[in-house]
């Protein structure tokens, strides 16, 4: 530590710091004790009464992608030790921690890196401007006069910089503008898979933290969603303390800082970061400490749970029943005056971006595959198989080309929200949107690549592969549109809840919170463990509002522009013995048909897996598979790329769509596989905790019994999407063309049953220009009085892991 940050963290402040930390922790720890009790009587319950959702159509990667490099190079790093330039080798591995080396022959050597960053709460910056903004607001009152040299200088125009509100800044440059884009695109995709570092695979101790972060919270008056909700959790937590901490620290140090303006903000970020590590270490031990005393203690818990369910979940009804008489009359005023009219524009400003970004994910995974197929066409079949597969197997990994996906959630605007909903910012709806687009590309691309391998020992022929290569595309087009409606919807509810629930309860507390106490006595003293009176509040409050979203939601999905399934829609006995294909272990396209007659020895395989192999290729040539598409598309004459396809996004798509077709599938008679269909009622809502927003209360993870009920007894409809359009339109085609980057599908058989049609599956474009939320129409100005809730009610307006970083004597940092 420098002696500057030595003089402002004296023995004495240091011991400040370390009390005011474990307060704040003793206070958690209490919260967490008793959400553990109540996520364990849930999680048994969950497995005792089961679930009647609907089964996932896409097959799930359950080992993941290891040993792959997600992107490497060449990256200028500032060395704030001697306030110096030095050129670094960047790593970006599966786990999507940054790693840079000495120099690439350093990696090589498996050297030790010299810095390990894990990039949960950063934001990526590309100008310096930014940089100095957000630093200038972090030590109010220090700004550097006209003619001053900034705190940074950056030796190129295409600056890359991690800033974070509380630990160390990160800053690096490249030296085009292309680079920059590249760059920043794996960064960002670094960010938003170490935000959501809190897995929902856990259903005790998850549910049981994020419940625990947000009643710490909602007891300092503090409702609504949490921008540093990011990471694990001991990061969350220290986060949670430098919350409450650092203005204290700035009010107290922040006058004494000497020097120059930004010699002030360059000693405040030092400190600040300093601080920082001490209180991760502090929060490491005690939250460990805590969870072994639950673990301890969870055995026993456990068997009271299963021994006494009936009696706890009786005795949960009766104390519900109580607090639903004094709460729901309040809450059901709350909610037709100040959430009802608004839930729909909410709700339409979510769905357009959301749509718009599972469209592009089809689209791209479509294209993909389309490239292969062409490819294989004209480059001499299974022998290029291999080589493809295995750049198409981690296609969801690759941050430049999920870039143009991803870039349509960063339209989401929900005007007025900040002031009316407590929602201070939408970049947890955005990055938890995007973390779904990844995963359904993912299974997408793995069930493609399930299927493909079954297909692969009966077929003879470069021809009879690709026309296999366009059945399966087809088939996993359709699980993929059914699955992406689920996902979608559930985003969609959740995210009404996460805005509105925080809001009710903060419109409820100053009438209903204070009453809660007598309602102690209902609970016996042997299941208080597992029935909390503020647990079971909220749950009437979500109930007062689940009937409004659950309407809004199942209205929007006959809408045919966001392309969602109806909820008696439900593939759901296609493909019985599907997931059965996935119980194997994964499949090594590169060992199974690479044509190698022995395996290569350990050492050889550890290089090559140390072999730098950037999933994302650099190189501006021309496509393999143009040359061959020359005769195919227009003999004679080159093809032309379409006017105006924005960069980095799939061109020329209708016509490999053709020519694929004439190639492929012109003499094709065979009957394709058809999906049957059934019936089952959708769950509202998973079980367990939302990662990156605001936790959800236990209420959320089970449906209500009327919905389920209601889905079950809607009449059986053919769920069969004609996704696969023909090259040559209908006449009697719709005006509005469905752009589906697909392939035709052959003629089906005459004994085939007729299938209805479906809503298309791309969502119709945006119009220009974002309507501002408003309510819905309706006789808004006509309410009635809200003196329930305390106020008067007014005609709404319109819009509304490793440890900390320290630094060794080779200089060497480590992750938090």
């Amino acid at each position: 530590m420098g002696d500057v940050v030595s003089t402002h963290l004296d023995e004495g402040r240091r011991q400040h710091i370390a009390e005011r930390t474990g307060k704040v922790l003793g206070e958690f720890c209490r919260c967490y004790q008793e959400q553990f009790g109540v996520a364990l009587f849930n999680s048994v319950r969950y497995e005792i009464e089961g679930s009647g959702g609907p089964q996932p159509q896409l097959l799930h990667r359950k080992v993941p992608l290891e040993d792959h490099v997600i992107y490497s190079g060449n990256i200028f790093q500032y060395m704030e030790e001697n306030k110096k330039w030095r050129n670094r080798f960047c790593v970006v591995p599966h786990n999507y921690g940054l790693v840079l080396y000495e120099n690439k022959l350093a990696y090589e050597r498996d050297l030790p890196p010299r810095v390990l960053v894990n990039s949960a709460g950063y934001k990526v910056l590309t100008s310096v401007e930014q940089y100095l903004e957000l630093v200038s607001s972090s030590l109010p009152g220090v700004t550097p006069k006209s003619g001053q040299s900034p705190i940074l200088k950056c030796p190129t125009d295409f600056p890359l910089i991690l800033w974070h509100p509380y630990a160390r800044h990160y800053y690096c440059c490249v030296m085009t503008g292309k680079e920059q884009q590249r760059w920043r695109a794996v960064f960002q995709d670094c960010v938003r898979h170490c935000n959501d570092g809190i897995s929902e695979d856990s259903r005790v101790e998850a549910p049981a933290f994020t419940d625990a972060i947000r009643m710490y919270r909602q007891a300092k008056e503090q409702f609504g969603t949490w921008d540093m909700l990011c990471g694990n959790q001991t990061q969350v937590l220290s986060n949670l303390v430098m919350e409450e901490l650092l203005p204290e620290l700035r009010s107290t140090i922040g006058p004494r800082l000497k020097g120059k303006a930004q010699e002030r903000q360059r000693t405040w970020i030092q400190i600040s970061d300093a601080v920082y590590r001490m209180v991760y270490e502090q929060t490491k031990a005690q939250y460990e400490a805590v969870l072994a005393k639950c673990e301890q203690e969870r055995p026993r818990m456990e068997s009271i749970i299963r021994t006494d369910m009936d009696q706890i979940i009786t005795s949960k009804e009766h104390l519900a029943s109580k607090i639903r008489a004094l709460v729901l009359p309040k809450a059901e005023v709350c909610v037709r005056n100040h959430v009802q009219p608004y839930i729909s524009s909410i709700l339409e400003a979510l769905m357009t971006p959301t749509s718009q970004g599972f469209a592009e994910v089809r689209e791209v995974f479509f294209k993909e595959v389309t490239d292969m197929n062409m490819n294989i066409v004209n480059e001499g079949g299974l022998e290029k198989l291999v080589e493809y597969m295995e750049k198409l197997s981690q296609l969801a990994f690759h941050p430049v080309k999920m870039q143009c996906c991803y870039e349509k959630m960063e339209q989401l605007k929900l005007e007025g929200l900040q002031q009316r909903f407590d929602v201070s910012s939408t970049s947890v709806f955005k990055q938890r949107a995007q973390i779904h687009m990844r995963q359904q590309m993912d299974d997408a691309v793995y069930t493609f690549e399930t299927l493909l391998h079954q297909e692969l020992g009966k077929l003879q022929g470069k021809e009879e592969l690709c026309k296999s290569i366009q059945r399966i595309l087809e088939r996993v087009l359709k699980k993929f549109d059914y699955d992406s409606s689920t996902v979608r919807k559930k985003f969609f509810r959740e995210a009404l809840l996460q805005i509105t629930i925080p809001f009710l309860l903060k419109k409820l507390a100053p009438t209903c919170k204070g009453e809660l106490a007598k309602f102690q006595e209902l609970i016996f003293e042997d299941f208080a463990s597992f029935i909390l009176v503020e647990n079971t509040y909220e749950e009437v409050v979500l109930q007062s509002v689940m009937k409004d979203i659950m309407q809004a939601v199942k209205e929007a999905a006959v809408q045919r522009k966001h392309n969602l399934y109806r909820d008696s829609m439900v593939l759901h006995n296609s493909d019985p013995n599907l997931h059965l294909l996935a119980e194997g272990l994964p499949i090594d396209w590169a060992e199974e048909y690479s044509g190698q007659q022995e395996p290569e020895p350990g050492s050889d395989r550890r290089r090559r897996a140390k072999q730098v192999v950037s999933v994302i290729q650099t190189d501006e040539g021309v496509l393999p598979y143009e040359a061959g598409t020359q005769e195919l598309l227009q003999p004679g004459s080159p093809p032309q790329p379409e006017a105006g396809a924005p960069p980095g996004c799939p061109d020329r798509v209708e016509k490999i769509r053709e020519a694929l077709a004439e190639e492929s599938l012109g003499g094709a008679g065979g009957a394709e596989e058809r999906l049957s269909n059934g019936t089952a009622g959708e769950v509202p809502l998973a079980p367990g905790a939302v990662p990156g927003g605001l936790p959800l209360p236990a209420a959320a993870q089970a449906p209500p019994a009327a919905e389920v009920q209601r889905a079950a007894d809607a009449p059986a409809e053919a769920n069969v999407q004609h996704t696969i359009p023909s090259p040559k339109p209908r006449a009697d085609a719709p005006a509005e063309a469905n752009v589906q980057h697909t392939i035709p599908s052959p003629r089906p058989r005459a004994d085939a049953p007729a299938e209805p049609k479906e809503p298309p599956a791309t969502p119709a474009p945006p119009t220009p220009g974002a309507e501002p939320l408003s309510p819905a129409p309706g006789p808004a100005c006509h309410q009635p009085s809200d003196k329930e809730t305390g106020e008067e009610v007014s005609c709404p307006s319109s819009p509304v892991q490793p440890k900390g970083t320290t630094e060794s004597g080779e200089g060497v940092q480590t992750e938090f």
